[in-house]
């Protein structure tokens, strides 16, 4: 066979390919503001700033995190609007707040798997680097240790208390992070949608003088679990989160919005809380029109509590339990492998290929999680492939070697998140994140 016939016959089975991948297309982005005439909400909206690092950083501590999580799933006013980023090593979306007066500025991780605000603290018995400038409570005038006698000093133990009588603290992550130190209150100040500020006052929070494990950007974490520690329960029992593109460092419309009137629109599920995480049904997955042959109770959580779906916004990509998994992977291998040159890398666990997500996913289907009451997320390359170095890229689901699933937060790209935590429902809408700023 010659050359030039062998060339033909490739390009006939591209033709083929990009026919063969003309799956229904992704639902389409809101992109249509409304035009009815509301009174303005009475909300705390902070943007959702971030940057941006290669998936290979990112999924560094990820099966730790499925491990911290599967731990604690076992029982181990304006309009406020201020910057959320995504962090460059891990991929995760953080929140720009201020600390004290007078206000200093401190990047958190927004983490709906936790429930505690901290922060790194001076004095530093050790602490890690971060971006912002280490926060300084001795002087701000709003800062207060909090006491021992409060209902807030959670720790149970003989040790809760310093020689002066100040509740101590002191959080443990399975990524590798680990911090100590004491708890107190402080007023946090916010930016609002008209680029002015609101403070919050007297917010239980963490001093971290003793800590290790992040380096970079982040000072903290802000948890936004369910519990009387978080600040969502201060503020009220909802609030919401639009991310777009983790890929684009320069997307300014990421937004948090904390409040009763956090953006709880699009179709609902039923959100359940056990040991304050999040728990979804999710009921179906469909690989393009093809709905996947699995059982939907390989997805629920036992009477013993084990199993079920966690919607965390704190883990980077996805994790199902095998029977989900599996089947998924097999569809995209029957799809790829004969096209693209599969790379597999010691140690990591992921399906990837070489190739550019751009250029030669063209026409991939769609994947589609459907979740009980018809809300579903719809994941396109973008949200189920993530690039890993040059001129590679992997799929952003792994097998869960636990008995939980996990939704990370590359699948929820693109869509508003709204947690109602009094009503137990979640709200999933399709969205440019833009148009919450049309409609402040």
């Amino acid at each position: 066979m010659t050359s030039s016939v062998l060339l033909v016959i490739v390009r006939l089975c591209l033709v083929f390919l990009s026919t063969a991948f003309a799956f229904p297309p992704l639902p389409p982005l809101n992109t249509a503001a409304s035009t009815t005439v509301t009174t303005k909400p009475r909300r705390i909206a902070t943007r959702l700033p971030h940057w941006h690092a290669h998936a290979t950083n990112s999924n560094h501590h990820s099966p730790a995190r499925v491990s911290y999580l599967v731990a604690k799933a076992n029982g181990a006013s304006d309009d406020i609007r201020s910057p959320v980023i995504a962090e460059s090593s891990g991929m995760q979306f953080m929140v720009n707040i201020s600390f004290g007066k007078p206000p200093v500025p401190q990047l958190l991780t927004m983490d709906t798997g936790s429930n505690l605000l901290w922060i790194q603290c001076l004095p530093c018995v050790k602490c890690f680097q971060q971006k912002s400038p280490l926060f300084d409570p001795l002087k701000s005038s709003t800062y207060t240790n909090l006491p021992c006698y409060s209902p807030f000093c959670y720790i149970p133990s003989k040790d809760k208390c310093d020689p002066y009588n100040t509740c101590k603290f002191s959080e443990t992550y399975k990524d590798g992070t680990a911090v100590s130190g004491l708890l107190g209150t402080d007023d946090l100040t916010l930016e609002t949608s008209d680029e002015g500020t609101t403070t919050v006052r007297q917010a239980l929070m963490g001093c971290a003088h003793n800590n290790d494990g992040y380096n970079g950007e982040p000072s903290g974490i802000l948890g936004l679990g369910p519990s009387r520690l978080s600040l969502v329960t201060k503020l009220g029992s909802k609030f919401s989160y639009c991310l777009g593109s983790i890929r684009d460092p320069k997307y300014p419309h990421s937004v948090l919005i904390l409040g009763e009137e956090a953006a709880m629109e699009g179709d609902t599920t039923p959100l359940e809380i056990f040991n304050d995480l999040y728990y979804v049904t999710l009921e179906s997955i469909s690989f393009g029109d093809k709905k996947l042959n699995i059982d939907p109770n390989s997805f629920k959580r036992t009477p013993e509590g084990k199993g079920g779906v966690v919607i965390d916004s704190g883990t980077t990509i996805s994790y199902l339990v095998v029977e989900g998994y599996r089947p998924i992977i097999k569809e995209v291998k029957n799809l790829l492998d004969w096209k693209l040159k599969p790379v597999v890398e010691f140690g990591n666990p992921s399906i990837c290929y070489e190739g550019v997500i751009e250029r030669d996913l063209i026409g991939f289907p769609v994947v589609t999680l459907r979740f009980a009451g018809g809300a579903e997320l719809a994941l396109d390359v973008n949200s189920f492939f993530h690039e890993n170095g040059k001129e590679e890229f992997c799929v952003a689901m792994e097998e869960s070697h636990e008995d939980l699933s996990i939704i990370g937060a590359m699948a929820q790209q693109n869509y508003n998140v709204g947690f109602d935590i009094n009503a137990r429902k979640l709200a999933l809408q399709r969205i440019d994140c833009q148009l919450l700023d049309l409609r402040r």
